[in-house]
């Protein structure tokens, strides 16, 4: 758990730090604070992303936990959604944790900053949904590192974390705003900076829909490959 949650405060270092000291300000804040926000809301995906991918594939394939857990009255789907629910409360821990370390940095500047926990656990039940998908039909370990390089990472760059995304071509923009992650950056960042408004709620949405429409598919997979 500590390693996963170190990641975000090494970007937070060598960029806010780093970069920050020849870029100073971006859209009107000091580069720190602007990376600080955006990475609160990374800090919430790493930490159901990791544990619904690694930590879920060494319970379900190499420990056997998943089929233990189904001989009991429990079913599959009782599993997997136990699953999903603790990557959510891993998002919920990391990202609490991380936004501590961004105050002291003095990145939050409202105590609109209160509200993220709530945003942080619905992140987490999306990126948990979406990992466990992944987990389902994964046939070895050593695939998650497609995974991470092909969506994870892609995603990380190109949410408005590090910079803001209205100088990038067009068609950049719509595939980042599919992303779910740049509706995490935007909510957590509007809300530590006291700057939410009506708009963030089309983010909120966003993210519902995706944990929404993707629910059953962890579910189905999980199930026909534990019964099998």
């Amino acid at each position: 758990m500590a390693v996963n949650f170190l990641e975000p405060v090494i970007y937070l270092l060598a960029m806010g730090f780093g970069l920050g000291a020849y870029l100073s300000t971006i859209g009107g804040l000091p580069y720190l604070t602007f990376v600080a926000t955006g990475l609160v809301a990374t800090a919430a995906m790493f930490g159901a992303t990791f544990e619904c991918t690694y930590n879920a594939y060494v319970q379900m394939y190499y420990e056997k936990a998943y089929d233990a857990a189904i001989t009991t009255p429990l079913s599959v789907e009782d599993v997997v959604v136990g699953e999903i629910a603790w990557g959510a409360t891993r998002s919920v821990l990391y990202g609490t944790v991380f936004l501590v370390v961004v105050a002291l940095f003095g990145a939050v500047r409202s105590p609109l900053a209160l509200l993220l926990p709530p945003v942080f656990f619905l992140a987490g039940l999306m990126f948990a949904v979406i990992a466990m998908t992944f987990t389902a039909i994964n046939p070895n370990i050593d695939y998650f590192t497609f995974y991470f390089a092909l969506f994870v990472t892609p995603m990380f760059m190109f949410s408005g974390v590090f910079f803001p995304l209205d100088a990038l071509p067009a068609w950049v923009q719509v595939a980042a705003w599919l992303t779910p992650l740049s509706h995490v950056v935007r909510v957590a960042r509007a809300l530590a900076l006291g700057a939410a408004d009506v708009r963030h709620l089309a983010d909120i949405a966003w993210m519902l829909v995706v944990t929404v429409a993707l629910f059953p598919a962890p579910l189905r997979l999980m199930r026909r490959r534990l019964m099998r």
